[in-house]
């Protein structure tokens, strides 16, 4: 899962791109990366935040350029160095830089076909080369010397074809303009966003709606699965193309990666979240348990949480302090590394913990980490009863679309038994969210739930199933040498 950002200004967009960068941060904490464009391609990226590869501020205002794509990375194939941080860029034909989110689940028969079929040479592990050299091959087909803006969106259609898995992508493309477009499923987000400034008008394609506000962008509307926008250089736009695939979109992204106050196909992250939570509420009372209290599991889970106290009619308490200066757990890439984070991260408050029996809701249960320390976090602060309650359902299945979900050993709730989650986190009971309830809440915004339900929405076979797991124990770190439970990386982005 990463951020990914595109924008046409009348200006010099290299600051703003920063930016907007900074309000997708949440997304990816690896590595992040600019592409401008003058009459040339500008390139600055690196591994770590946004603000340690853009402390410069000199760096950036060597970005020369109106347009420009960038990209936050969450590296879940390949190294985490500069080698393998997006944007990429080639210099033929035109000249292409390419950012992109998602996963390609036929990576290696893409491969194989671009080198045998177009004598292209891949030459790193990240499938945004992949797609960048799909594209660049369709182009090559419809003939350069006189290519057309209707002839570069029909080129997307080639990538559509033989492309498979989920991928949202922007690229520049010298001479012609800006293009975004989403896989057919629409499975990975993007939102297209404008701003009028100074009597021009300026677009931006991005991850979440969430860097228009940084940017003062207004959203237009979201990229409809299977089509493809091009933003010409003089601020004209044009689009082709939408999917007739059912739309499938992750649920995930409500459930956990998108921020609190993005707005997804016409939905409110934060609404979504509190509905999850006042569905909960049954599940909690089927089980007879009375909490004193509810708290959450900042930040991801305080809608949800918010939203059970409300329908128990139970206070709601801030129980655990976060240090905001620590990244997010889940996409730390090793079982020591995020077990050392969660240390770090949060700290239960005494005062409210003692002598209560405390509802906990996270966002959800993966690997079990987190919820494992902050069940021993809350018995140490002297909780009478710990109830661990989850506004997703158990996550089941392994993720092939860009969610670190790759290996079913490192799934905690692989085989279904709750009893066996309990006992694993420690916990005096555990709550989960129904699949059902988690559809009914989401009010149709999200169609991929394959994490849960084993349902995928593209062609995936166990031979992709098993690449996935073998390129994470090739890529893995000494945890996974060691026989760990939790490895390293999904093939995502």
């Amino acid at each position: 899962m990463c951020g990914i950002l595109g924008m046409i200004a009348s200006a010099p967009v290299a600051t703003d791109l920063v930016a907007g960068l900074l309000a997708l941060q949440h997304r990816g904490q690896d590595a992040a990366g600019v592409v401008t464009l003058s009459d040339r391609f500008h390139t600055r990226k690196g591994a770590g935040l946004v603000r340690e590869v853009f402390h410069d501020g000199d760096a950036i205002l060597a970005l020369h350029g109106r347009a420009g794509i960038g990209h936050v990375r969450y590296a879940t194939q390949g190294t985490t160095d500069a080698f393998d941080a997006q944007p990429f860029a080639v210099n033929y034909p035109f000249g292409i830089a390419m950012a992109h989110n998602g996963n390609v689940t036929n990576f290696d028969r893409l491969r194989q076909r671009l080198n045998t079929e177009h004598h292209r040479l891949i030459e790193t592990h990240n499938d945004v080369e992949l797609i960048l050299y799909t594209l660049a091959a369709g182009l090559e087909r419809r003939g350069l010397d006189h290519l057309d803006g209707a002839a570069l969106l029909d080129a997307v259609d080639a990538v559509h074809a033989q492309v498979e898995g989920a991928y949202a992508v922007v690229a520049l493309v010298a001479g012609k303009g800006l293009v975004g477009f989403r896989d057919r499923h629409g499975i990975r987000p993007l939102a297209l966003g404008r701003r009028d400034r100074g009597g021009a008008t300026e677009w931006a394609l991005a991850s979440e709606t969430t860097c228009f506000d940084a940017l003062g962008f207004t959203l237009v509307r979201e990229v409809e699965p299977g089509e493809a926008v091009l933003i010409g250089f003089d601020g004209s736009l044009r689009s082709s193309g939408t999917s007739k695939a059912p739309p499938a979109f992750c649920a995930f992204e409500f459930v956990y990666f998108a921020r609190e106050d993005a707005v997804m196909n016409g939905r409110l992250v934060a609404d979504a979240r509190l509905q999850c939570g006042r569905r909960l509420a049954a599940r909690v009372r089927e089980q007879g348990l009375r909490p004193d209290i509810v708290i959450d599991v900042p930040s991801s889970a305080f809608f949800a949480a918010s939203g059970l106290a409300e329908a128990l009619d139970v206070p709601y308490r801030r129980g655990l302090a976060k240090n905001n200066h620590v990244g997010r757990s889940f996409l730390v890439a090793t079982q020591t590394g995020r077990e050392r984070l969660v240390r770090q991260k949060l700290n239960p408050i005494r005062a409210v913990i003692e002598g209560q029996r405390v509802a906990v809701v996270d966002d959800s249960i993966v690997r079990g980490t987190t919820s494992r320390h902050i069940v021993g976090q809350l018995r140490d602060a002297g909780a009478r009863e710990v109830y661990f309650i989850s506004a997703a359902p158990p996550v089941r299945h392994r993720c092939v679309y860009g969610i670190d979900l790759a290996t079913r050993r490192e799934i905690l709730a692989a085989d279904g038994d709750v009893l066996a989650v309990r006992a694993a986190i420690g916990a005096d009971a555990v709550v989960y969210q129904s699949l059902d309830d988690l559809r009914g809440a989401l009010g149709g915004a999200a169609g991929c739930y394959a994490c849960f339900s084993g349902d995928y929405p593209t062609a995936v076979s166990e031979a992709d199933l098993a690449r996935i797991e073998a390129e994470r124990a090739r890529n893995g770190d000494g945890d996974v040498a060691a026989g760990a439970a939790a490895p390293a990386r999904l093939l995502a982005r």
